[in-house]
């Protein structure tokens, strides 16, 4: 299996690719406002990097439930300065987190490689004929709703034939808009539009997202469910985090999106070490 995302290649099976992350926002749930200034942006990119970080996600605009949009003007305002210093700095794919069609733009063509959407559950196709036109990764996430409602009360018959179903129905309409299935990565969306019993859930069914064909994305990295499941706060999050990481590269999953970087690697080189005996 083969990920495309513009100049860059990865053949899978390899060892599992950690994302970092990189919150240029004010109001991230996690670390807002550390890195909304472009120089702390980048330096904290670098060091990623650094500790095992082989794409680097960038994001100006909140996602945490209950999150408010913000104008394209001021997401550019953000993203763009970072995305220009890494561009010429990095040797590792840049992947600009976004819903804005003219965000991606821009940044697709300030060096970005790779788009993560977690809008895929949009109907309009603009966003993915610039990612066509520029032969980009894409992150096809799930989710329920908008950030501002997905977790006012989400439903589901059976959440896991449902998220299947929806990437089957992705691909296909992808595919109509000329993203190759080479360029696509799957998100469940832990976290998106879905109750702790929906993430527990899917969680425990990664296998019916790793068989669809394409690499399979996890992001659960201190994501509100570990709290609300096991009572810990935010800054008490890592081992759970790091439970769901392993968990998932033992059930095939080909990519963690991570903020602890350095631990998160160090977790899953382990967890394959072990499965490799088997």
């Amino acid at each position: 299996m083969i990920l495309r995302a513009r100049q860059f290649h990865f053949t899978f099976p390899r060892p599992a690719l950690v994302m970092g992350i990189v919150n240029v926002t004010p109001d991230s749930f996690s670390d807002g406002g550390r890195f909304l200034d472009p120089s702390a942006a980048v330096t904290h990119a670098l060091h990623l990097v650094q500790q095992g970080a082989e794409l680097i996600d960038i994001g100006g605009e909140s996602t945490h439930p209950g999150a408010a949009p913000v104008s394209e003007a001021d997401e550019l305002a953000r993203v763009m300065p970072v995305i220009e210093q890494l561009a010429g700095q990095l040797r590792v794919p840049i992947s600009i987190d976004t819903i804005k069609p003219a965000v991606a733009r821009q940044a697709l063509a300030a060096g970005a490689s790779l788009v993560n959407d977690v809008a895929a559950n949009r109907e309009d196709p603009a966003l993915w004929e610039i990612v066509a036109e520029a032969s980009a990764g894409y992150v096809c996430a799930h989710m329920q709703g908008t950030p501002l409602t997905m977790q006012v009360k989400p439903v589901y018959g059976d959440i896991v034939r449902e998220v299947r179903e929806f990437f089957s129905d992705r691909l296909r309409r992808l595919k109509g808009c000329g993203v190759g299935a080479e360029q696509i990565i799957l998100d469940p969306g832990i976290g998106f539009g879905k109750t702790v019993e929906h993430n527990l859930q899917l969680l425990g069914a990664l296998r019916e997202f790793t068989g669809l064909g394409r690499p399979v994305l996890l992001g659960v990295s201190r994501k509100s469910f570990i709290g609300k499941l096991l009572g810990v706060e935010l800054a008490a999050r890592l081992p759970a985090g790091l439970a769901c990481a392993c968990l998932a590269v033992s059930a095939g999953v080909e990519i963690v999106r991570a903020h602890d970087v350095a631990e998160t690697v160090q977790a899953i080189r382990m967890t394959e070490a072990i499965l490799a005996k088997r």
